[in-house]
């Protein structure tokens, strides 16, 4: 594969199929606020993020909007193509730049008819997308903004290369149907403790290891399901043995979740 894929389906594919798909990708960058897909709108192209976050936003009539799930370098949009639908379920929203590789519905088809480890590669990524949607559930019902929003962050973490990337605080409350108010209080807080240093728009992460001390379960299983959660030889992904270890140190359970 070209070295500017760095999408987690595409790359999982056998040799001759990411060979197929190599002359077929069209790869450019995505931007900020950039729509991908609106809701409703059908499905022309399968869409491979190679870096930065996409979301599902769910828009009520009264104008308000919140994330439903996030897309980034292990998955693609147009999900919907697997299930035997070719319409978008949502609106797909840049809320951190990138780039991303866009394949034709009929060059899908094309590999799909070819290759089984395509639509394997997309069913197990739409299997993980499902698992996000109801861990998003029990997050936003049972744990703090807090942790909510540093669930948030260490996604995105994953998601881009290095430390750092571009985020208003006005985006990340939108995304999690936080108040402004209460998202600033948090960063000004992670910033203060030395974890997070912000400055207009540009968010770094100085502490990886203290921002997952202050993260639910929910980013755990997400990471675990995803193909972002590498599996060991023996079975276990660094995410399911982080979980058992907070568990046995009771941190789960000191902070209510």
């Amino acid at each position: 594969m070209r070295p500017d894929i760095r999408n987690k389906v595409l790359l999982s594919l056998r040799p001759e199929a990411q060979l197929f798909l190599r002359e077929r990708l069209v790869t450019r960058p995505i931007s900020v606020g950039e729509v991908i897909f609106d809701d409703g709108e059908p499905l022309t192209h399968a869409v491979f993020p190679n870096e930065g976050v996409i979301s599902y936003m769910a828009e009520m009539e009264d104008g308000r909007s919140v994330e439903k799930a996030s897309i980034g370098l292990e998955g693609f949009v147009g999900f919907a193509l697997v299930m035997g639908g070719g319409n978008a379920v949502g609106r797909s929203l840049v809320q951190v730049a990138g780039s991303a590789s866009w394949l034709s519905i009929d060059d899908l088809n094309a590999a799909h008819e070819r290759f089984i480890c395509v639509r394997e590669a997309m069913l197990r990524y739409s299997k993980s997308l499902i698992v996000q949607l109801m861990e998003s559930v029990a997050c936003n019902s049972l744990h703090t903004a807090e942790q909510r929003v540093a669930r948030w962050l260490l996604q995105t973490l994953d998601r881009v290369p290095g430390d750092t990337f571009v985020l208003t605080q006005e985006a990340l409350s939108q995304v999690l149907g936080l108040r402004r108010a209460t998202v600033s209080g948090i960063c000004s807080e992670l910033q203060d403790a030395g974890i997070i240093t912000y400055h207009r728009g540009t968010m770094t992460i100085c502490d990886r290891a203290a921002l997952e001390e202050r993260t639910c379960e929910c980013y755990w299983r997400v990471l675990d399901a995803s193909l972002l959660g590498d599996q060991g030889g023996d079975g276990v992904t660094p995410a399911r043995s982080r979980i058992a270890d907070r568990r046995s140190r009771g941190i789960f359970r000191r902070r209510g979740y």
